[in-house]
């Protein structure tokens, strides 16, 4: 028994899957925030996703056809592997952040603002120019996201005087929205980058292998930060390991599809169809946190569902 190949379209339910996992993941670590603090949480993620990341590098190696080219960890892989492991940190630590102050489906729409980002830096640093389609794929569900993250209501005071949350665009929850956005946009490159390095290789083995590394970078950079200024979080990590290991597996998942598909299609038409996390996390926040959206928040959803069938119809 061998590993399929891919069809042209097989990117499409590898990253539908990547964002079903990565939505569960955000809600265990919404939860693991409060309990931990941003850092460690953020941290959970990729330590406990260590032990899945692993298991399936050694599934795709197992059934991996016996001629097939291993990966070549030379300097500009780890280069582009690093920069997406970073960046990644980061980006979540944001997100987790703008998810503590406001609507958890909000906290995630304000960071897809990436999708945009993630094309014109796949343009500046890949040199990979959008086609026609998924540029208005793209403008489309931004739009969306842009209605997701308007104030339910007009401010109608000076915006100075109002609160954070009532001015979205202008505080502390949007600043943190937008900053995830773009260092996730800086990851989702880093990662393509570092598969285009790997021609020939198979994108199971890729995302296999991708992901471990990558994983184990961030554990050790992250890990490292907390045992210095923070060594008595390890304990609370420890006895948190029954959600900590969900919201690991579920990163760990998620982490594979999407380091996979960036061995497929661009950063830019990958992350356009991840959008529909914005789906899926209006989901959870309706029946696990049992939050509302305004009308607004509903036409934007709207928005980032037609944005979704236009980039898979350009297929």
């Amino acid at each position: 028994m061998q590993l399929p190949s891919f069809a042209p379209w097989a990117w499409i339910p590898i990253v539908i899957a990547a964002a079903l996992m990565q939505t569960a993941r955000n809600a265990a670590q919404r939860s693991l925030t409060t309990e931990l603090g941003t850092l460690s949480a953020t941290l959970v993620r990729f330590l406990y996703g260590l032990p899945f990341a692993a298991l399936w590098l050694s599934v795709v190696l197992q059934f991996l056809p016996a001629a097939s080219p291993m990966p070549q960890l030379t300097l500009g892989y780890w280069a582009w592997l690093a920069l997406g492991a970073v960046a990644q940190i980061l980006a979540t630590a944001f997100l987790l952040l703008a998810m503590k102050e406001r609507n958890f489906v909000i906290g995630v729409a304000l960071a897809k603002t990436e999708v945009l980002q993630a094309a014109l830096l796949g343009m500046v640093l890949l040199l990979e120019v959008p086609g026609f389609w998924p540029i208005v794929a793209m403008l489309c569900a931004s739009a969306g996201v842009v209605m997701l993250s308007l104030p339910k209501k007009p401010p109608t005071q000076n915006p100075s005087a109002l609160p954070d949350s009532a001015v979205p665009w202008l505080g502390k929850v949007a600043m943190a929205g937008l900053a995830s956005g773009a260092c996730f946009a800086l990851a989702s490159v880093g990662y393509r980058g570092a598969a285009l390095t790997q021609p020939g290789v198979s994108p199971w083995l890729i995302g296999a292998s991708g992901v471990l590394l990558a994983q184990l970078l961030q554990t050790l950079l992250l890990g490292s930060w907390i045992a210095w200024r923070e060594p008595g979080k390890w304990v609370r990590i420890a006895r948190a390991w029954r959600l900590s290991g969900l919201a690991g597996a579920m990163g760990a998942l998620a982490s594979i599809g999407w380091f996979t598909a960036f061995a497929l299609k661009t950063a830019a038409e990958v992350k356009t169809l991840g959008l529909i996390e914005v789906i899926f996390s209006y989901a959870v926040s309706r029946k696990l946190f049992d939050e509302n959206l305004s009308r607004a928040e509903k036409l934007g959803l709207v928005l980032v569902t037609v944005g979704l069938f236009v980039i898979c119809a350009q297929l």
